[in-house]
């Protein structure tokens, strides 16, 4: 296995690999780490890790989706908030985030637009610097049985999940010229698309192989699609409108 040391992103969300991470970074500690990745060669990929913070920890200040900025506490270690081990702190399956993008504003923070590549294992966490640095461990994914006619399953179930969403009036569905075919790309797609929570998603993430994901999301599409066609109001409508693209 390949393993690399890398810039380490905390977040209370998951990235899945081609999928795009817009972040607002404002924290001294993520601004250092920005400022160094804006060293490394525009020819040059500039590469951190993204991890999801584990229920009831602290959550990084920064997110996606470029929130607005907040009152922020004094100055902190690359560590605080995180425990005596941040490692454990953690979960241990995350991604590696390709920043295209990373802009600096006159007040010091960054607008950041990065994509997921590539599954990686946590290893090891460093926090003797200004940022968190980690080991990590490349995860190979091969496709599993049955792949191929899972995705299709998969692709759908979560159409039929959208119109459960969108309800029987919504126009602006997602088509199936829009959806991948690449059984991998679906898995991704699909987890970062569908209303779930941080934990469900990571299960989705570190799946051993891509029909394993796929069985599980069809099984989560097919119970979440119940559960809509019962409510009495439909959450989140926006997403069928704006639907995750992979890049």
């Amino acid at each position: 296995m390949t393993t690399a040391r890398l810039p380490l992103f905390p977040l209370n969300a998951v990235l899945f690999p081609g999928l795009v991470l817009p972040l607002n970074v404002f924290e001294e500690r993520y601004r250092a780490m920005m400022r160094e990745l804006l060293k490394t060669d525009q020819d040059e990929p500039r590469r951190f890790a993204v991890v999801a913070i584990r229920d009831g920890r602290e959550t990084a200040p920064a997110g996606a989706g470029m929130p607005d900025a907040v009152n922020l506490p004094a100055e902190r270690g690359p560590a605080d908030g995180f425990g005596p081990d941040p490692v454990q702190t953690f979960h241990r399956v995350g991604c590696i985030a390709d920043a295209a993008k990373i802009r600096e504003r006159p007040d010091g923070s960054f607008e950041v637009l990065a994509t997921g590549t590539t599954r990686v294992r946590l290893l090891s966490v460093d926090a003797s610097g200004p940022f968190l640095t980690a080991e990590l461990e490349e995860l190979d994914e091969g496709p599993g049985e049955e792949a191929g006619a899972l995705a299709e399953g998969v692709l759908r179930a979560f159409r039929n999940y959208q119109k459960r969403l969108a309800g029987a009036s919504e126009r602006s569905l997602t088509t199936g010229a829009d959806l991948p075919d690449d059984p991998a790309v679906v898995s991704y797609l699909v987890a970062a698309a569908a209303v779930l929570d941080v934990p469900t998603k990571q299960r989705l993430l570190q799946a051993p192989d891509t029909a394993t994901r796929l069985r599980e999301e069809l099984t989560l599409l097919r119970s979440e699609t119940a559960v809509i066609r019962h409510l009495p109001s439909l959450p989140a409508v926006d997403l069928t409108r704006a639907p995750t693209h992979p890049n």
